[in-house]
């Protein structure tokens, strides 16, 4: 009854806090150091509420996984499945016990450990201990490990059934070649039947250390408080080193279509190419045109073209997806297999009128105020601010990031909008990948009725 309690409570505090934050918007002020042992924190008091969260985040994303891949992905899974003392089940009935909630997470960037907790003393002091129990001691117990290998097979035979998860790791294969980028993160048959908990543990002793990680500290608590507490998990790590840079992405030197046949009435098409970079000087150009190219919902112009006046696709979009090295640029839509090459030629038509015609003043106004409207409520809670310090931290962003976000967006004429797009896009060199039934089987099986 009683974590039941806590938890009514968390919920309503983060309700609480997404009111008060929508009240009147100010940047969270974000203070930095380092500790003695090269962990870099990012911490940002929010005294309204007794909350604390604190998230680790390293340079080991399934960049890192070299030949084993899918190992960041276990690594951090595995985390979940007890320490030195405690079992998985008792691991998870230490933090429910105080009202804490852990999680752990990666990407092809990164992985994390997060932890949100009352900041009530006797409960804040047993979930921080209890977490840095995780971080020092986990054992990557076999019989856990041989029940995530199995889940992870399960995994990777269903994706066989999946259109969408095929086009993604297609697109993502073709897009990037020999990068890590290319990578799945979940890895493939051959990766995951081979991994073994050594692995796992050599992974998480190279990258999970003080020098290539940083701390993002969120709460109800003092800077000499977050001062203790990161001198606390600091001390919990191996210094360590950095992970290596990894490679810059190459561009794409011509156009490439990728079919894979599909029994499905719909095929999942991705078009794109590499796009920016956390820190791209055109980051801000590029992701504000794009609100009105097919990041805005019914109001972009893909939407219009390609569903409103034409019907050829229930949702189609684009975005950039920033990463440490360059991201996609991603289009991406589905449609009946006999409207693909129609979609895909409106598409494309859309996406080359942008490019050479630019947004207009009115519509670039449009995003403007829909973006920058927006903003506050995507800094409005504890878990928010904590994302994107994280985020800040990693990629080495400036600290005033999020003072500056809507001054910035405000500032970008249509003539930097036009400028960026006709410099950095290539509809001439897009990778398309299409995954479905292929129109000329769908003929022949027609024709044998």
């Amino acid at each position: 009854m009683i974590t039941t309690i806590k938890r009514f409570f968390i919920a309503g505090l983060c309700l609480f806090s997404v009111l008060v934050s929508s009240l009147g918007f100010a940047a969270p002020q974000i203070q930095h150091w380092i500790t003695d042992n090269g962990l870099a924190v990012y911490y940002v008091s929010v005294p309204e509420l007794p909350m604390l969260d604190l998230r680790l985040t390293f340079d080991a994303g399934s960049a890192r996984d070299g030949k084993k891949m899918g190992v960041a992905g276990l690594t951090t899974a595995m985390l979940e499945s007890g320490t030195e003392s405690k079992n998985a089940d008792q691991l998870a009935e230490a933090f429910e016990s105080v009202g804490a909630n852990f999680s752990t997470g990666s990407a092809r960037d990164m992985a994390w450990l997060s932890l949100r907790t009352l900041t009530l003393p006797e409960e804040q002091k047993k979930a921080i201990a209890t977490w840095i129990d995780v971080i020092k001691n986990s054992t990557f117990p076999e019989k856990d490990f041989q029940r995530l290998i199995k889940q992870s097979l399960v995994a990777l035979e269903a994706e066989k059934q999946n259109p969408a998860s095929i086009a993604s790791k297609a697109f993502y294969q073709h897009l990037y070649g020999d990068h890590p980028y290319a990578q799945p993160q979940n890895g493939n048959e051959a990766t995951i039947k081979a991994m073994k908990v050594a692995d796992l543990k050599a992974y998480y002793a190279r990258y999970f250390v003080a020098k290539n990680g940083q701390l993002a500290i969120v709460g109800a608590v003092t800077r000499t408080q977050a001062e203790a507490i990161a001198k606390q998990i600091a001390t919990s790590l191996k210094a360590g080193k950095k992970a290596k840079a990894i490679p810059s992405v190459k561009p794409l030197e011509k156009s490439e279509v990728v079919r894979i046949d599909f029994p499905s009435s719909q095929s999942h098409i991705m078009i794109g190419q590499p796009g920016t970079k956390r820190g791209d000087k055109d980051y801000f150009a590029l992701y504000l045109g794009n609100h009105g190219l097919g990041g805005s919902g019914f109001t972009s112009r893909l939407m219009k073209e390609v569903r409103v006046k034409r019907g050829l696709s229930y949702s189609v979009y684009s975005y950039y997806i920033s990463m440490r090295e360059a991201g996609p640029f991603l289009l991406g839509l589905q449609t009946k297999n006999s409207q693909v090459d129609e979609a895909i030629k409106v598409a494309m038509d859309v996406v080359k009128t942008f490019q050479k015609e630019g947004v207009s003043e009115e519509q670039l106004q449009a995003s403007k105020t829909n973006i920058t409207g927006g903003f506050p409520l995507r800094t409005a809670s504890n878990d928010d601010i904590i994302g994107y310090i994280a985020m800040i931290g990693f990629y080495g962003l400036p600290l005033d990031y999020l003072d500056t976000f809507t001054t910035t967006i405000n500032k970008i004429s249509r003539d930097q909008v036009m400028d960026a797009y006709q410099r950095r896009l290539h509809p001439d060199k897009f990778l398309t990948v299409i995954v479905g039934k292929k129109v000329d089987q769908i003929k022949n099986k027609d024709s044998k009725k």
